[in-house]
């Protein structure tokens, strides 16, 4: 069979991925959780689970998922709190020890990241040492497991950090990236959703060698632009770049209730302390954006947004008054369980670390 290889020159990229982040954490700092299913965020009766010890998942317990049935799946469950000062305390410890080896590190998240390491500190021309190294380093100095995925471009290095998870790294060489694509379920290729692989499904593509059998002007036709993408990834083409200074596209501020909300004036009350908290993080990143976006999440899990943009960048006191003028929009006949307040179309600034955070407990990611 003809390959088709990548396009030179060929690059070693590291995607180091921390096991169970979250959990592993609190299991690290309470030697008595350890061995035991344990989630990180919500209550046995409310909220949903930022995170999932191993031990949790063999229960089917997952991220995101609602703690009410989190609890049901596996009655012995520990909840213990988030606490966000410590995971970055730990995540920036992590992220030196990818500055030993290069400067060029993507963060994606506090438990995950890309490093090119073509050319290196170090001057090692083995990624596969690097990633081993780095992931022995991170044990001795946080007493965490991480995975690893070495290969000659992102999309396969995401791929390749799942492969021998937990405590483990897998390598993507180009000679095997096509025959291990082409084999490869559809639901596992990074970037890949749940909604585009059960489109993909309609159209019989399961796995990467059904989606190799359609032309560029067909996917293009049924996932626009998107198409390109795909056509390329199965033939494991992907020229991004790791990118160590991301761009900000938005700034929010979320909040998961207690209990349920419907009256207007328990709405409003509860609106006030998100849009007061979106504030403080607008002063403490310096950006400004001039389209206003209020998301509600109702009880039944289905979710709404509504956006307003101006002409100029509000000020605070017009944030507000936007905010309130789009929870009085439409009356809800649906209980809330949540309201989100967040800015976008900004001036341009570098991306911040507290992006995207529940007041409560933020989804890892």
């Amino acid at each position: 069979m003809k390959k088709t290889y990548p396009p030179s020159p060929i690059r070693k990229i590291i995607h180091v991925d921390m096991d169970a982040f979250y959990a592993s954490v609190e299991q690290l700092d309470h030697p008595e959780w350890r061995g035991k299913p344990l989630v990180v965020g919500g209550n046995a009766a409310r909220g949903v689970i930022a995170a999932a010890s191993y031990e949790a998942r063999k229960f089917g317990v997952y991220s995101a998922m609602p703690s009410v049935l989190a609890a049901r799946k596996c009655p012995q469950l520990i909840f213990a709190p988030a606490r966000f000062d410590r995971y970055r305390e730990i995540s920036n410890q992590i992220r030196e020890i990818f500055y030993e080896y290069t400067d060029l590190v993507e963060p994606l998240s506090l438990d995950e990241a890309f490093m090119d390491v073509t050319e290196n500190k170090k001057e090692l021309k083995s990624a596969i040492l690097i990633a081993r190294q780095i992931r022995q380093k991170i044990k001795e100095r946080t007493g965490l497991n991480a995975s690893a995925g070495v290969s000659y471009n992102k999309f396969l290095a995401k791929i390749a950090s799942d492969l021998n998870k937990p405590n483990g790294q897998a390598v993507i060489l180009p000679e095997e990236a096509e025959e291990f694509l082409e084999k490869l379920p559809i639901k596992k290729f990074f970037g890949i959703g749940k909604v585009t692989a059960e489109k993909m499904g309609s159209l019989g593509i399961h796995t990467g060698k059904d989606l190799k059998q359609f032309s560029l002007q067909y996917l293009t036709r049924k996932f626009g632009k998107s198409g390109i993408h795909y056509f390329n990834i199965v033939r494991g083409i992907h020229l991004s770049e790791v990118q160590p200074h991301r761009i900000r596209k938005s700034l929010s501020a979320e909040n998961t209730f207690a209990n349920d909300l419907l009256a207007t004036e328990d709405l409003l009350a509860a609106l006030k302390p998100i849009c007061d908290e979106l504030i403080r993080r607008i002063k403490k990143s310096g950006i400004k954006g001039r389209t206003i976006t209020l998301k509600i999440k109702f009880s039944d899990f289905t979710q709404q947004t509504r956006s307003k943009t101006q002409e100029q960048y509000p000020d605070e006191e017009n944030i507000w008054e936007i905010a309130q003028e789009l929870l009085a929009q439409e009356s809800f006949t649906k209980t809330i369980r949540l309201l989100g307040l967040g800015i976008s179309n900004l001036n341009i600034v570098e991306e911040h670390q507290h992006f995207g955070e529940q007041l409560k407990i933020p989804f890892e990611d």
